[in-house]
């Protein structure tokens, strides 16, 4: 028998704003550093003069600097796509950021899941409603056609809405136990 393998990314089918916003993100840090270090300067001319207002231009230039230092860790983040892997029943999910860093989001056995099926269905809006629900949105476009799995694990209730392809969808419909796939 063979094995049954598919991986997909989804990313951004619209990148205008994600790139509008990467751009904006690297012209604040830069103005950010810029700031903190001329408030910083002055800060060290004010030590010898005003030691009150030396401590003031010191903690804005640390807020400045802070905020630099804060767009820099997390501008990756910006252009986020999530990679999702059909190994044999089991779908493992990762998140993509930046086309450079991977992190693995987690592992699921497809026999383990209670309902799966559309978004646009009415089953989601049952499960979506429950009480104490986790809910992790792992797509990229909301206007996808999107894909909903709920399960439960040490008696926490949880949903994953993704956005697989037809193909994709097909080869989870094989794996889930009786039932499990939901169309209304």
């Amino acid at each position: 028998m063979m094995d049954q393998f598919l991986e997909e990314v989804a990313s951004k089918r619209n990148q205008t704003m994600q790139s509008l916003t990467i751009v904006i993100s690297w012209v604040m840090l830069v103005l950010c550093a810029i700031w903190a270090f001329i408030v910083l300067q002055d800060a060290l001319y004010l030590f010898s003069v005003d030691i009150g207002a030396a401590i003031l231009y010191l903690a804005i230039a640390l807020l400045f600097g802070g905020g630099a230092l804060l767009i820099f860790l997390f501008k990756d983040r910006l252009r986020t796509d999530y990679e999702y892997t059909f190994t044999n029943g089991t779908l493992d999910f990762a998140a993509v950021y930046n086309n450079k860093k991977r992190k693995a989001l987690g592992t699921m056995n497809l026999k383990n899941i209670k309902a799966c099926g559309k978004v646009a269905s009415g089953s989601f809006n049952r499960y979506i409603n429950t009480p104490g629900l986790k809910r992790s949105n792992w797509f990229a476009n909301r206007e996808a056609d999107l894909f909903y799995i709920y399960f439960e694990k040490n008696d926490a209730k949880r949903i994953i809405v993704m956005e697989p392809s037809e193909e994709m969808v097909k080869l989870i419909r094989t794996a889930v136990p009786q039932g499990a796939y939901q169309v209304n």
